[in-house]
């Protein structure tokens, strides 16, 4: 399931020159785009988990909601941080989330994107796109992506993997961090699961 997160960041590596294309085009031409230079990358082959790190931070990061994805992923634990716990919050699961698919990236071979039509009206804000991933020698799965409209374009703030919400996928673990130790715990946690990641990237 990793390796199909670390699709979705691929999928919206989009200059700003796409930001006002249609969702459901801006997710097949940027989809097709990255996944082709992947598979040409052979550092990326390689396992070069820090040169995907800088393919996310630089070209992916701009095309996704991290506050709206934390606050999704908290529920109502997020009204509990103060405005200074939700910056840090925001920060820690956004490394959080870049380190753990940039590494699962790294294990990209020849799945291929399959694109679902879409039904949207010229005034919605908020859309769900759905694609299916073909993997060779197992079932597809399902990979829906729920985006909206801002100034800047659309942004994704949730993904859903064979059924299952990226954000609220952490809901759960989250509320028990908060259960045990509050908001400044749970960020405690989620920062020292962000340096073991970056020190097992680096061995």
């Amino acid at each position: 399931m990793k390796k199909l997160f670390a699709i979705l960041f691929a999928c919206f590596v989009a200059g700003a020159a796409f930001a006002q294309e249609a969702p459901d085009v801006l997710v097949q031409r940027v989809t097709d785009d990255v996944l082709e230079i992947i598979r040409k990358d052979k550092d990326i082959q390689n396992g070069d988990t820090h040169k995907v790190i800088e393919l996310v931070d630089k070209k992916v990061l701009p095309h996704f909601n991290f506050p709206h994805m934390t606050a999704l992923a908290l529920g109502k634990d997020w009204r509990k941080a103060s405005p200074q716990q939700q910056q840090q919050l925001t920060a820690e699961f956004k490394t959080l989330l870049v380190r753990t698919y940039a590494n699962a990236l790294t294990g990209y071979k020849n799945q291929k994107v399959v694109y679902k039509p879409s039904k949207m009206a010229p005034t919605d804000t908020d859309v769900l796109v759905r694609t299916e991933v073909l993997q060779p020698g197992s079932k597809p799965v399902q990979l829906d992506y729920s985006l909206e409209k801002q100034d800047s374009g659309w942004k994704v703030y949730d993904v859903v993997v064979a059924g299952i919400s990226l954000v609220t996928n952490y809901r759960d673990q989250f509320s028990q961090e908060v259960r045990n130790g509050g908001i400044d715990g749970l960020i405690a946690t989620i920062a020292a699961k962000n340096k073991s990641t970056e020190t097992n990237q680096k061995k």
